[in-house]
């Protein structure tokens, strides 16, 4: 399936769940790496005016989890988060953030994903590591 065909399937597949409610969308796909993209608005701020750490883990946890199907068979598996944890590095207030999800281990039973999510400059504003199992369907 070509790389466009693709990426319209997964943004097809997310709409109506959490991740189209905060606005994340997934940019680009290979077979070492997902990335995507979310606006910093009135849904994914806090109150105090800047982005929540959840939608930062939403993000993240969406990228991995996309990533991590990408290397399950996908008749016979999925694949679950078990674990997530994040280091929100820099404030943001309005604009776009950006986030890619890369392999740290893929085994058989379990992946570990190094997500990285960054401003418009470049600036990093969180960094997450998820955890996924791989289950049979």
């Amino acid at each position: 399936m070509k790389n466009k065909q693709k990426l319209k399937n997964i943004n097809d597949f997310i709409k109506g769940t959490m991740v189209s409610a905060l606005g994340i969308k997934i940019t680009d796909i290979g077979n070492d790496y997902v990335s995507g993209e979310m606006p910093v608005n009135k849904y994914t701020k806090q109150p105090w005016g800047f982005l929540h750490g959840g939608a930062s883990v939403a993000l993240a946890e969406t990228l991995g989890s996309i990533a991590g199907h990408n290397h399950v068979l996908k008749n016979n598996e999925t694949v679950v988060g078990i674990e997530i944890n994040a280091n929100h590095l820099k404030a943001i207030n309005r604009g776009w953030v950006y986030g890619i999800a890369k392999p740290i281990k893929i085994s058989k039973n379990f992946h570990v994903w190094s997500i990285q999510i960054k401003n418009k400059d470049g600036a990093l504003i969180c960094i997450s590591r998820l955890t996924l199992a791989v289950i049979k369907k």
